[in-house]
């Protein structure tokens, strides 16, 4: 009964894979190199290592900042807002990774931001990245950082 079920989905376009551990797996380590090179920012290299993880004409959606159409100007924006004043952490157990068929996966979470030099994490907010997989290269195309709030 379990093959028929699948291969029904598989017949129908709708092939969920019961197992999507690699894909999770790659999508988990692609947030975790990302976000230490925003956490290290202020450090040489590190701004540009961040911003090659982007689609040059990456949308970039935050519920308290606005709408940044491109690489460029998110990033100036990270160096000027972020680099050297706060770090991100992915809170443990979040992220859930869906395949986009043809394209990429969906990664989505919370995390939370900390004043660089102090233990004090004051803001959580959830997220949601679309990766795209293009010629063995993975790059974010479209982010999503909403809900701020203060983390009690």
């Amino acid at each position: 009964m379990k093959k028929l079920i699948m291969l029904l989905c598989v017949l129908a376009g709708g092939a969920h894979a019961a197992d999507n551990t690699g894909l999770t797996a790659t999508v988990a380590k692609l947030d975790a190199e990302m976000f230490d090179a925003f956490n290290h920012c202020d450090k040489p290299g590190q701004l540009d290592k961040y911003a090659s993880y982007f689609d040059s004409h990456i949308e970039f959606y935050h519920d308290n900042g606005g709408v940044t159409w491109t690489r460029d100007v998110m990033i100036a924006q990270t160096k000027a807002h972020v680099c050297g004043k706060y770090r991100r952490e992915l809170v443990a157990g979040s992220l859930k990774v869906s395949p986009v068929k043809d394209f990429g996966a969906i990664a989505t979470g919370s995390h939370i931001f900390c004043q660089v030099g102090g233990n004090t994490c004051e803001g959580i907010a959830e997220f949601t990245l679309i990766w795209r997989l293009r010629d063995g290269v993975w790059q974010v195309t479209r982010a999503l950082s909403y809900g701020h709030r203060a983390n009690n």
